[in-house]
């Protein structure tokens, strides 16, 4: 039986490490620590919750599994489970997560030296999509060459940029946002749906436990409990990194006060805190950065959507990268605003569906248990993230008066009593037909 040593472990915990460090960890945790202010550790701790706890789990469940999205949605059955997933995808490509890339490498390299215009933007979309393109269509060793030269200096920049937060602030810690006075670990949990990271995890945990499996793993247990390991491995250093933006972000108010979104917030602190060159070099790592980003969710929607469409590979990616184009035209203030609504309804599900997952050795069946509680979780969860899109009026009265709507969790109670009924009525049915099948023999 295979068993790997120290280094192979601490090498697998990096690898994960860096399939979850993209653009959006980078850019979201300024923008709430700043908001969240002499609130701070209350909200960060939410934020952990939701940006680095939820996907350590969902790797977790996906190990136990043995498997992919396809496994954990099984008692689902098959529509249900592949709607959920064409879901993720479509989030974690397309509409969201990819165009993110390339406005958030924009607002970094080229917006303060061009300008936040529109111009500047579509110049530069162009030219990035084009590249991730070329790279989608024609990997070879490029990307995996490009990915191991970026990641350690990703780190070695993120360190010096952290080190220089608890070091060096711009100022003290400002005042609390009126958003984050009134519960800021609730508020600082929804903010950690930004990262996408539980969704990213859906699709990155198969590649974690195929990792494993190369290098020799082949029994379950050691298969989950190496999962685990590189989880906790990236989830601390995903912690480190969120605290100290954290930080930077709460200290920032005097220079900073007026930024719209994190980016801007961390280009205006680099640039008191280092200048021009240090501008310049974090620039050119988040823009490489947020390439290999681009082209990894690229090609994994692209192999997804092909598998499940009678459509090439492609034709997937270029249709995908240039519905990506279009979207990272709106803007990144814009494409955060849009994107909130969306999340906050899909976010809920994606909790549930580990959550069930985890607990499965509790059911007498799965599909009993599974199939009521997603369903009010769809429900509700949609209602959630119609008010999160301030349309309160497509929403029945009785769903906002729930407890925490207000606060876009207006999901929670009606599931956790869905979830009571089911665990009783899988029992009661399950001991039942263990009577029947008793007294027939």
């Amino acid at each position: 039986m295979t068993r790997l040593k120290g280094l192979d472990l601490l090498a697998l915990g990096f690898m994960t490490f860096a399939l979850f460090l993209g653009a959006g960890n980078i850019i979201f945790p300024p923008s709430a620590g700043m908001a969240a202010g002499q609130s701070i550790w209350f909200a960060a701790a939410g934020f952990l919750l939701t940006g680095v706890g939820l996907p350590l789990l969902t790797v977790v469940a996906l190990a136990r599994v043995g498997g992919g999205m396809d496994r954990l949605t099984a008692p689902l059955g098959r529509v249900a489970g592949t709607a959920l997933a064409v879901a993720v995808y479509l989030a974690i490509g397309p509409l969201f997560a990819t165009p993110r890339t390339a406005v958030v490498s924009f607002e970094m390299g080229v917006a303060p030296f061009t300008g936040n215009s529109d111009v500047p933007l579509f110049v530069y979309t162009v030219v990035f999509f084009a590249a991730t393109l070329f790279l989608v269509l024609n990997p070879g060793q490029l990307v995996n060459r490009v990915g191991k030269f970026i990641t350690p200096v990703l780190l070695a920049a993120l360190l010096v940029l952290g080190g220089a937060a608890i070091f060096a602030p711009a100022g003290e810690i400002g005042v609390t946002a009126v958003s984050y006075r009134n519960g800021p670990l609730l508020k600082g949990f929804l903010e950690g749906y930004l990262t996408m990271d539980t969704l990213g995890a859906l699709v990155f945990g198969i590649v974690i436990a195929t990792a494993i499996r190369d290098r020799g793993v082949s029994e379950p247990a050691l298969v989950t409990r190496y999962s685990m390991i590189a989880g906790a491995i990236a989830a601390a250093g995903l912690s480190l990194v969120y605290l100290a933006l954290f930080y930077l972000g709460a200290t920032s108010q005097g220079i900073a006060g007026d930024a719209q979104n994190g980016v801007q917030i961390l280009t205006t602190y680099v640039q008191h805190t280092f200048g021009t060159t240090g501008s310049l070099l974090l620039a050119v790592v988040i823009t490489l950065a947020c390439l290999t980003t681009a082209v990894g969710l690229t090609t994994a929607c692209g192999e997804f959507f092909s598998g499940l469409l009678p459509i090439s590979y492609r034709t997937v990616v270029m249709v995908f990268t240039l519905f990506s184009l279009a979207v990272a035209n709106q803007g990144l203030t814009q494409l955060i605003s849009v994107s909130v609504p969306v999340l906050v309804g899909l976010y809920p599900l994606a909790i549930m569906l580990v959550a069930l997952s985890l607990l499965d050795r509790f059911w007498v069946s799965p599909s009993r248990v599974f199939i009521p509680v997603m369903a009010v979780t769809l429900v509700f969860g949609i209602a959630d993230g119609l008010s999160a899109a301030g349309l309160t009026e497509w929403v029945p009265a009785l769903f906002t008066a729930l407890p925490l709507a207000a606060e876009s969790m207006g999901w929670l109670v009606p599931v956790l009593v869905t979830l009571a009924v089911a665990v009783i009525l899988d029992r009661l049915l399950g001991n039942a037909h263990a009577e029947k099948s008793s007294s027939a023999s």
